[in-house]
């Protein structure tokens, strides 16, 4: 398979401060074989003139407008019914990719026979200011992740065959988080990228950063979806939060 057409499945809710810098870094890429699906998720349709207008110069693109708020699992659930290509990326609104991280990310993909790769990737502020970096592991493992989520959204690409068989949970956050342990547990070949090729955002105001949400998905990714005990899916709650203490 030489220079396989890769799905971009885009979520948009309230980013106008961002998604001009996202969709610059999305057009830069140097791999252009690439189907962008954005899936606007807002009930106010303010912004969608404003998005469409930027989107202007991506030829190979599908906007899918939701008729009402459904959050971020289910809109990407909805565009990956609109997937063509044979890889899928995802990225955030408000995050920016590095120019070469399709390019690179997909060679190691085909040499690697990968089902799913990340990397690792820099933490910026609303300015645009680089925090911190985060490092991913050489090797992961169930065990290992279960413990500290280390697979940034933006930086995954996954093969989209499996991506007809699993779909993300419906939770308001920690929806990605899930969808990795689950074909983790499956047996998918994942591979971690130790090069940066891509900057998540830290938005203060946005859900990710509501640590009561994120504490209480937690739970019931653990409790209900991967099927812990009780117990058990407190002491994950408490493992993963000391964890997140220590990224930052």
């Amino acid at each position: 398979m030489k220079n396989p057409l890769i799905s971009i499945i885009l979520t948009y809710y309230k980013k106008r401060n961002f998604i001009e810098r996202t969709i610059r870094s999305l057009s830069n890429q140097s791999y252009k074989k690439y189907q962008l699906i954005i899936v606007y998720d807002d009930i106010d349709k303010t912004d969608l003139s404003f998005l469409k207008k930027k989107l202007s110069k991506i030829k190979n693109k599908k906007i899918i407008v939701n008729k009402k708020n459904f959050g971020v699992a289910e809109s990407r659930n909805i565009g990956l019914k609109n997937v063509k290509g044979a890889f899928t990326a995802f990225l955030d609104a408000d995050d920016v990719w590095h120019r070469d991280k399709l390019k690179n990310q997909i060679k190691i993909m085909l040499n690697k026979k990968a089902d799913l790769t990340y990397s690792s990737y820099k933490v910026i502020d609303e300015k645009d200011r680089k925090i911190s970096e985060r490092e991913v592991s050489k090797h992961i493992t169930y065990d290992r992740l279960i413990k500290s989520c280390e697979i940034g959204l933006s930086t995954v690409m996954v093969r989209s065959n499996i991506l007809k068989k699993f779909k993300f949970p419906p939770i308001k956050t920690q929806e990605d988080f899930g969808l990795w342990l689950k074909l983790l547990r499956k047996g998918y070949k994942f591979i971690p990228i130790k090069r940066v090729y891509s900057s998540w955002r830290m938005n203060y105001n946005s859900l990710s950063s509501n640590k009561l949400q994120k504490i209480f998905d937690a739970f019931t990714l653990m409790y209900v979806y991967e099927n812990k005990n009780l117990i058990y899916s407190f002491y994950s709650v408490v493992v993963l939060s000391i964890n997140k203490i220590f990224k930052k």
